[in-house]
């Protein structure tokens, strides 16, 4: 809450929710495993990775994952394509982000879930 003259305390019906309670039939299971499909490559993961820190440039991208400017735009152009990430142009160069806070959610626990498995480290509950 901020104590700046005009401004409201949030309710709870101003924040978004996070999770959608729905049953899922084939269309919404299609659409969810072509999600998962985008994620399941190594490079794919690993620039969602970081533009799941904030929006980055193709070439900080491309410095963070250590792929060649070629593989990290045809994997961003793939991701673009799928509706995963959003464009948009400042000057010269193109900022890549997420769609959404769900992605970002999914692929932070996804690589969590990964370090568990590879640490060995035990579940939460």
């Amino acid at each position: 809450m901020s104590s700046q003259p005009g401004s409201r305390a949030i309710s709870a019906a101003d924040v978004p929710s996070l999770v959608h309670h729905v049953t899922p039939g084939p269309e919404l299971l299609e659409a969810a495993s072509a999600t998962l499909r985008m994620l399941a490559e190594p490079t794919r993961l690993h620039l969602l990775w970081q533009l799941s820190q904030g929006p980055r440039t193709v070439t900080e991208l491309t410095a963070a994952v250590g792929v060649p400017r070629t593989v990290a735009s045809q994997h961003l152009a793939k991701l673009r394509l799928s509706g995963l990430v959003d464009t948009r142009k400042d000057g010269r160069h193109v900022i890549y982000s997420l769609h959404d806070g769900h992605l970002a959610r999914l692929i932070r626990e996804t690589i969590n879930h990964a370090d568990h498995r590879v640490t060995g480290e035990p579940a939460h509950g």
